[in-house]
């Protein structure tokens, strides 16, 4: 079992509200779009009322779009179901301290409906469920996700109000390992890096990117579930400790046409016994073990696109010789590929290339689990890798639109065999929505080109 040893304890938080240092408790769960939502707690109420029996939210948490718009199509909430509520039970694993807010104290969600069963298609119970699927055969996912993000000058409400546009990076070049060009917002990222330590997180480096303003901090590997938990707390960390610096930053995938903001994600998997398994005898120091699930990532990544490019945004991002992957492909530390192996022995992983920066973490990793479990179950075989530039071979292509994923989500076997109907048609609703709030908006593209000239 994965070490799920909170980074603060339920008696540490009794005696820091006692003493006055805290004084508030967040209680939050990430939503579809991997957004932390909750309620913010007087920390002595939390303590004698939320931590034994929970708390509740409206159920259309789980049912609204990126605007927090009610919307129809969704089977668990809707006007004519009334709109009620789901419970909001502790995660006393997730405890911490939030640095970045004073006298603060943070903890993750699961939730339940009344009688008790689990809501199956929040995003931890869905990460959960392949979680369990995955230790039945006597493994557990350990997890490492790479999170990029574009730092602007301009405040939030600024940005806002200037419609994102004409915005200034912090970085005026390309600075890509650059420790001249990390230099520059370096009071930013030490802030960030110092205080996600604070919450639990471990810090391993930052570095430049490649867009102007563009930066990414990493942080170690941890069992999959501890990951995509403090994936959604750095992810909201971040936002907050800019805006405190009066400076903005976003994960959006494609902000504009040059380097978008990717979130690669590397997996790897270990027995009871703590060893790797996907390390092997067998070509390229690999076990069948990992040929099996690698060959699961392949057959399933179009089918499980959706999970890991959410949005209309995402799918801008692949495009050839961009370092967002077009071909469904492996290859042994190839960048131009979907999938990438890298490490040796113990450290043997592989890297999922598709998210974008605007993934939610949760939803991505259960499809890479299930999409393993395919492979495992039915014992695919691996093809040989891409050698070469996958960009210019022969390859499938992954879907080129969000409402391809959608349709290929939708009728997808293997999605409902490991996810069951319910999850797949919240899913697709999600993408539906999306899908129409885009057709339906007007683009400074289309102003640009037919405002006076047609």
């Amino acid at each position: 079992m994965a070490d799920r040893t909170p980074p603060l304890g339920v008696e540490e938080l009794r005696l820091l509200v006692e003493s006055g240092e805290i004084d508030t408790v967040v209680l939050a769960f990430p939503d579809m779009q991997g957004r932390l939502q909750g309620k913010r707690f007087a920390a002595p109420f939390f303590l004698a009322d939320v931590l034994e029996h929970g708390t509740e939210g409206c159920n259309y948490l789980l049912a609204v779009d990126t605007d927090m718009n009610t919307v129809d199509g969704y089977a668990m909430s809707s006007w004519e179901r009334g709109y009620g509520d789901f419970a909001m039970r502790p995660d006393l694993s997730t405890l911490r301290r939030v640095p970045w807010h004073e006298g603060t104290a943070l903890l993750l969600a699961d939730l339940a409906w009344e009688n008790g069963s689990p809501v199956v298609a929040a995003p931890r119970q869905i990460l959960r469920r392949q979680l369990e699927r995955l230790a039945a055969h006597g493994y557990t996912a350990h997890v490492g996700t790479e999170l990029e993000f574009i730092v602007f000058r301009d405040t939030y409400e600024q940005a806002w109000d200037n419609g994102y546009r004409g915005l200034t990076p912090a970085n005026q070049y390309n600075v890509d390992y650059s420790v001249l060009g990390t230099g520059r917002v370096e009071p930013l990222l030490r802030r960030i890096r110092n205080e996600m330590a604070g919450a639990g997180l471990t810090v391993e480096s930052a570095k430049g990117e490649c867009n102007p303003g563009q930066h990414e901090i990493a942080f170690k590997y941890a069992d999959a579930l501890t990951t995509c938990d403090q994936h959604a707390v750095y992810k909201t960390g971040a936002k907050e400790i800019a805006a405190q610096e009066g400076v903005s930053l976003t994960f959006m995938a494609k902000y504009n046409e040059r380097e978008g903001n990717s979130c690669h994600i590397h997996l790897s998997l270990q027995d009871e016994s703590g060893s790797n398994v996907m390390a092997g005898d067998g070509p390229g120091g690999m076990s069948p073990v990992m040929r099996h699930f690698l060959a699961g990532q392949l057959a399933a990544l179009r089918d499980f696109s959706l999970l890991y490019a959410p949005t209309v945004n995402a799918y801008k991002r692949f495009q050839p010789g961009s370092f967002a992957p077009t071909a469904v492909a492996w290859g042994r530390d190839n960048r131009t590929c979907a999938l990438r192996v890298v490490g040796h022995g113990r450290s043997l992983r592989f890297e999922n290339r598709l998210p974008g920066g605007d993934v939610n973490p949760h939803l991505a990793v259960a499809g890479m689990i299930a999409a393993g479990l395919h492979g495992l179950e039915n014992e695919l075989e691996l093809p040989e890798p891409c050698a070469g530039n996958a960009y210019a071979a022969a390859y499938e292509h992954v879907p080129r639109t969000l409402r391809d994923a959608a349709e290929l989500w939708e009728n997808s076997p293997r999605a409902k065999d490991a996810f069951g109907d319910e999850v797949v048609a919240h899913y697709r609703n999600m993408a539906r929505v999306e899908v129409d709030a885009f057709d339906a908006a007007v683009t400074d593209w289309e102003l640009r080109r037919s405002f006076e000239r047609l």
